[in-house]
């Protein structure tokens, strides 16, 4: 049976390494954390989301996803205003949704489209 959610991943192209640990490490603020040593030579990051994980994958191919995405949970709704002044600093593109307020997407370094809520 299944419990719950353990990680979401996002691909991104060979050498993501460090975008990734800006972007998701520095400008979004989630820790890392170290992968297992059988999977280390596959490149990418993993990071922590409050009790979940998202992975950076490396795809040789890779493609953002323009409409698939995960959505990330800000704890107030001034954190999310934080948020999204701090990606507009970095040149992030800020997109707020008008049909449900408390919400806007982003992309991360490579076009990945991401949601971030107040919860």
């Amino acid at each position: 049976m299944i419990t719950g959610l353990d990680h979401v991943q996002v691909a991104a192209p060979p050498g993501c390494e460090a975008e990734a640990r800006a972007f998701y490490g520095g400008l979004l603020e989630l820790p890392e954390l170290e992968k297992p040593a059988a999977l280390a030579g596959r490149g990418g990051a993993w990071f922590a989301c409050g009790p979940h994980q998202l992975h950076v994958g490396v795809q040789a191919d890779f493609a953002p996803a323009a409409k698939a995405h995960p959505a990330l949970a800000a704890d107030s709704p001034a954190s999310l205003d934080a948020l999204a002044e701090r990606l507009t600093r970095a040149g992030a593109p800020v997109r707020w949704d008008d049909a449900i307020p408390g919400r806007f997407y982003t992309e991360d370094p490579w076009g990945n489209r991401l949601e971030l809520l107040a919860s």
